[in-house]
């Protein structure tokens, strides 16, 4: 198995509760162990949100400033991406803690519809969001919400404000947006080869019942994997995933599955074109 796969774990998102599953991290220092426990079981990027005493999604970047220290010193080499995500917070303070300068944040290059939502990313604050990330030297990992949103990925490179290759992560099985379709998903793989190069690195995650199914399309076509208690809360339909790292450790017996072992951390920065550790 020569071809490595990256994990990332995306370990508490916006939306799932402690009532939902009580595993799902809220507080900085459960945030950090439960990364730590699935850096372990294989996880390479860490996808960070941050709530607020009451368990409210926000953008403070104080508490995200203490959740990057905390995952750096926990878990030697780790990725750890930051979110710009839309249910955090509103317009320019979503980049609040873009001069942390974390190794790669979220960015949503186009808007689309949530399940009771707009999720509005406008042309002018995408366009900050990105220049905010060249400044800071922040890698974005480009949200395709969208087939839309990678050809914007690909005008915004040509145009000089994505620095390197995209980094594109289909998000599929989001209702009122991509569904989680084989059809669509090959077609999405086929696009990013097109405009990207075919050596391209890409990531697919899927929401919910669709986790395991979309990491087993991603693994076989060359692509990485994003798993964790964000997209999904549960193994099976009568099963709550019991960690981060539950989920994490089906996303490496998948990979390894279809042939592709689970990529070291170093592996995953030469991959993405980021800095050593």
């Amino acid at each position: 198995m020569s071809d490595p796969c990256i994990i990332c774990v995306a370990i508490t998102g916006s939306v799932p509760t402690k009532a939902d599953n009580p595993a799902v991290p809220i507080t900085v220092d459960e945030q950090v162990e439960s990364t730590h426990a699935a850096f372990e079981a294989g996880a390479s990027i860490a996808h960070c949100h941050v709530r607020d005493d009451d368990g409210k999604p926000t953008s403070d970047p104080e508490r995200f400033a203490r959740l990057k220290e905390g995952i750096e010193a926990a878990c030697p080499g780790m990725i750890v991406q930051l979110s710009t995500g839309g249910r955090s917070g509103a317009g320019r303070a979503r980049g609040g803690m873009l001069p942390l300068a974390p190794d790669m944040a979220s960015l949503s290059v186009g808007s689309n519809n949530f399940p009771t939502r707009v999720y509005e990313n406008p042309p002018d604050l995408v366009e900050w969001l990105a220049a905010e990330m060249r400044a800071n030297n922040v890698k974005p990992e480009i949200e395709a919400f969208d087939l839309s949103h990678i050809y914007q990925a690909k005008l915004m490179a040509d145009r000089g404000e994505l620095e390197g290759t995209p980094y594109v992560q289909f998000v599929m099985g989001v209702k009122n947006a991509m569904p989680a379709d084989k059809r669509v998903f090959d077609f999405y793989v086929d696009t990013v080869r097109t405009l990207f190069g075919a050596d391209a690195p890409w990531c697919a995650a899927g929401i919910g019942r669709h986790q395991a199914e979309v990491n087993a399309w991603a693994a076989q076509a060359g692509g990485h994997l994003r798993t964790g208690l964000e997209d999904n809360i549960r193994l099976d339909r009568e099963t709550l995933a019991p960690s981060n790292a539950a989920l994490v450790e089906r996303a490496a017996e998948i990979a390894e599955s279809h042939g592709r072992r689970v990529a070291t951390p170093a592996e995953a920065r030469a991959l993405l074109g980021l800095r050593a550790a």
